[in-house]
């Protein structure tokens, strides 16, 4: 991947990609910036579903990660297309915080405990057993079960925590109801991702530190895969999938000479 062979298009998974326990990966920004002085159009995919893009982009900055709100794209985003597309104007039951609410309002949902179209879960680090208790008496009575995303635990300074995956299975086990979830690796988040960026399949890489969702969402929707071990995946766990990256590096500090090379003379 040197000169005319870096892809035209990038999504980049954010957590153990780009950041890490709330520190900048090293190497990370001068990734990013040899992307733009490439040409490369990219797009910061991530399953969190807590911060709108402006307070992302604010608290990646404050960490000395430049990425402007137009190069993110979070779950909670996806979710609320999602929802818009299925039951424009509906009404949710939320367990999550302001970035989920947030692009629920903006497309036009109403949040209420009383008959919701959905109950909608996503990230938090206060969920409370009475909220768990309405979502799940909402379920049994009829509302649709979305989730935000998949991973059963996030990372802290302290160690691994429970994450939307994980109280989506107590949710499941206590309705008998499956959630649908709208975040990697589920293709619909990543093509969204490409229709905003107006990429191609063919010209996209998928970079990602999680075999799970990153990667096996880049398989699914067609496009190299690039693994990084600047996260949650070491080395011997890639084998104990069925599928494997187009390529394993230790981060993506690993990848700016190969960009740099297809700047522009």
């Amino acid at each position: 991947m040197a000169g005319a062979a870096v892809p035209a298009f990038w999504l980049i998974d954010l957590d153990g990609v780009l950041v890490r326990e709330g520190t900048v990966i090293p190497g990370a920004d001068r990734f990013l910036d040899a992307l733009r002085a490439a040409g490369r159009r990219c797009l910061v995919l991530t399953n969190n579903s807590i911060y709108t893009p402006r307070d992302l982009a604010a608290r990646l900055s404050s960490m000395g990660l430049e990425v402007p709100e137009s190069e993110l794209w979070t779950a909670a985003l996806a979710t609320a297309r999602f929802v818009q597309t299925q039951r424009p104007n509906g009404t949710a039951f939320v367990l999550g915080e302001t970035g989920l609410t947030t692009a629920l309002h903006e497309v036009g949902y109403v949040m209420t405990d009383r008959d919701p179209d959905y109950v909608i879960l996503g990230e938090t680090r206060t969920y409370s057993f009475e909220a768990i208790t309405k979502a799940v008496r909402l379920i049994a009575a009829g509302a649709r079960f979305l989730a935000a995303n998949p991973d059963p635990t996030g990372p802290s300074p302290e160690g691994i925590l429970p994450a939307t995956g994980s109280v989506a299975q107590l949710i499941r086990h206590a309705t008998g109801r499956a959630p649908y979830f709208v975040g990697k690796p589920n293709p619909l988040m990543v093509r969204e991702g490409l229709n905003k960026i107006q990429g191609h399949s063919e010209a996209t890489v998928m970079i990602g530190d999680r075999m799970d969702t990153d990667v096996v969402a880049g398989i699914e929707s067609g496009l190299e895969t690039i693994l990084v071990l600047s996260g949650v995946t070491k080395p011997g766990d890639v084998e104990r999938f069925p599928y494997r990256p187009g390529r394993i590096v230790d981060s993506v500090a690993d990848l700016v000479d190969e960009v740099l090379a297809a700047v522009p003379a």
